[in-house]
């Protein structure tokens, strides 16, 4: 990489410096605050997914992005309170003792994992509604249950095979410093005892033929984890938009001179009100990733400098919005799915509150949910 070449990426990771700054003291307790309430909220999504009258293809593939989400907010609390900690200005003795690096390398390795399930799955979903919107009638064949089950038990096993390279790049590798009495790095030699300590660095394999493992891992997690699913999901829900307003069309075209039942109506609004949702869950999960691949396939032609004073600056900003992407599709189905809430207040209403009923004296426990409701 010539100079002006670093010059020009210095120049513009430098917009990156301020923001950082402000944002890095509160990581540790802004990601506690996340972790927690995402844990709590996954945590009920499956409850109520769960139910028998909430069953359907869709609702298992949500079910599935639920327990891959919930396993990223309580992998990550522990990582939380290490950034509190380490905000606590510890000793370098303390800090990179071998029990808490290898809790890092096992935090970054587990958490990419699951985040790659909740890529897998999110992708899925999009190709689940789009074939219900634009293939009605093929939905129950190409997205039975036992597709469904097997698509979703493949995103949990393909993925850690994905991240193969991530593993193997990196290793825990020991390293002899001077410091202090006191435990910090030092350059006075009358008072330097050499210590070992341990840190995170590309393996004696990844920098093996020009560090080409290196290569490898950013284009597995630039290309395939993250620019081809953010490609996917645009075509994908454009599509779905596109067959939303063309299946709109053809129930008016086909009702037109007839009168529309209440349950055509209902009907209507509630395919319209799951697609909505989705394409909301779809849109949150692009400006999420997509900023994320673009670094990486940056860092990819750069090289690692780029990587180290560009990406690395705003990693913690990049994972704040990773963690309120799997937090917060709790509240999307909560405002934008009327089965979910109602779902939700029968599983939680206490026992001694009447059942709520129609006019017509029908307990709603036993209403019944169409396939494709969420």
């Amino acid at each position: 990489m010539n100079s002006s070449n670093f010059t020009l990426q210095e120049s513009y990771c430098s917009y990156f410096n301020d923001v950082r700054d402000f944002y890095l003291p509160l990581h540790g307790y802004t990601s506690l605050i996340v972790c927690l309430f995402g844990s709590v909220a996954n945590l009920l999504n499956i409850m109520v997914l769960t139910r028998r009258e909430m069953s359907s293809p869709t609702n298992a593939i949500l079910t599935g992005l639920a327990v891959a989400d919930l396993l990223v907010m309580l992998e990550y609390i522990p990582f939380a309170w290490y950034t509190i900690y380490k905000a606590t200005s510890p000793s370098t003795k303390e800090l990179y003792t071998y029990s808490l690096t290898l809790c890092i390398y096992l935090h970054s390795n587990f958490s990419q994992v699951c985040h790659t399930i909740s890529i897998w799955l999110t992708v899925t979903l999009a190709i689940w509604r789009y074939i219900a919107v634009a293939y009605p009638q093929r939905n129950h064949e190409w997205c039975g249950p036992q597709k469904t089950i097997l698509i979703i038990t493949s995103g949990y096993i393909v993925s850690p095979l994905i991240n193969i390279p991530l593993f193997l790049a990196f290793s825990i590798q020991p390293v002899t410093k001077t410091l202090n009495e006191s435990g910090y790095i030092t350059d006075n030699a009358s008072v330097a005892i050499n210590t070992t300590i341990y840190l995170i660095d590309v393996s004696e394999l990844g920098q093996k033929n020009d560090n080409l493992l290196i290569d490898i891992n950013f284009w597995v997690y630039s290309i395939v984890i993250k620019i081809i699913p953010c490609l996917a999901l645009t075509l994908l829900s454009g599509g779905l938009i596109w067959a939303l307003m063309q299946a709109k069309r053809r129930r008016k075209q086909l009702m037109q001179g007839s009168k529309k039942t209440p349950r055509n109506i209902e009907n209507d609004r509630t395919t319209d009100r799951t697609t909505k949702m989705l394409l909301a869950v779809l849109l949150l999960f692009l400006i999420t990733e997509l900023p994320q691949g673009i670094l990486g396939l940056l860092s990819l032609f750069f090289g690692r400098r780029f990587f180290e004073r560009c990406y690395v600056r705003v990693g913690d900003i990049m994972d704040i919005l990773a963690l309120l992407n799997s937090a917060i599709n709790f509240i999307l189905y909560c405002t934008m799915s009327r089965q979910f809430r109602k779902t939700f207040s029968l599983l939680f209403r206490p026992r001694w509150l009447p059942v709520a009923q129609t006019e017509n004296g029908i307990n709603l426990n036993h209403t019944t949910t169409m396939v494709t409701q969420v």
